[in-house]
């Protein structure tokens, strides 16, 4: 497994800031959060991107994320698609494989709707393949529908795409309806990317991303996901993707340290 962090850990920093600061912190792997990438490329070129990776010897494998994709409607699901394509440029460009798609879907749910997030699938899918590219559908616990680890199994199950898989948010799955024993949907061949954190002394109920911290420093059975992980042979990345405004206020440089830490030790990997 990759040990890999996401730049929302750092949301007010630049987006070459995280890469420098980061990598002094032994960081080979980042989650890139498209919207730093993209305020980097007003003033930037493609190029300069790959170059700055490629000074720090930083990785960018999967990037985060793209909402509004499955179920809107109209001139704003026009947006949202257009937005996503030039994403995808942006990826396949830089050599990011992977990117996240949120399940955010709204209520009121009707069979419309979910014929329409199906549709999508299909749709993202196809996007994909046309760059070699992969989406990771990500469930939220907020979504009216593909709010837990089986149904967005069976979602990805039913497109039957190798462009299409899954991304398991610990945060989502601890905190909504998923169960222990729907780890099983999880294999080799659908989970494309993970993300841990940890959650303390807050009603699963009541929490939100603000209440995310390190890894190891929480409630959450992070060892059963990761005990998992290892059963089915899983490789790819696991980052820390924390969206924590207090955590926020930590520096960068002080973010890749601990960070990398923690993600190190609940993968029981020695430090590098």
């Amino acid at each position: 497994m990759i040990p890999t962090l996401s730049q929302v850990c750092s949301l007010t920093s630049r987006f070459d800031a995280d890469i420098e600061d980061y990598a002094a912190g032994k960081c080979e792997s980042v989650e890139i959060w498209l919207t730093k990438l993209e305020d980097y490329l007003e003033r930037h070129s493609v190029a300069e991107v790959k170059d700055w990776l490629a000074k720090f010897e930083v990785s960018a494998p999967v990037a985060s994320f793209q909402g509004g994709i499955l179920s809107s409607q109209g001139e704003r699901r026009k947006e949202a698609w257009d937005l996503f394509r030039r994403r995808l440029e942006i990826c396949q460009a830089i050599g990011t494989r992977t990117i996240v798609i949120a399940c955010d879907v709204p209520q009121p749910l009707s069979q419309e709707t979910i014929d329409r997030v199906q549709v999508s699938l299909v749709q993202a899918a196809q996007e994909c393949g046309k760059r070699g590219l992969r989406a990771a559908l990500e469930f939220q616990t907020t979504s009216a529908f593909g709010n837990n680890l089986q149904t967005a199994a069976a979602l990805v199950a039913e497109m039957g795409s190798p462009h299409l898989g899954l991304c398991l948010d610990a945060f989502h799955f601890f905190t909504g309806p998923s169960k222990t024993e729907d780890l099983s949907y999880l294999t080799i061949s659908n989970l494309f990317h993970v993300q841990l954190c940890d959650l303390l002394e807050a009603p699963r109920e009541l929490a939100s991303d603000s209440h995310r911290i390190l890894p190891g420093d929480g409630d959450f059975p992070l060892q059963q996901l990761i005990e998992h992980l290892r059963s089915i042979n899983y490789t790819g990345c696991v980052s820390l993707e924390l969206l924590n405004p207090q955590l926020w206020q930590v520096p960068p440089r002080q973010m890749g340290e601990i960070g990398m830490t923690a993600l190190r030790k609940v993968l029981g990997q020695a430090a590098m």
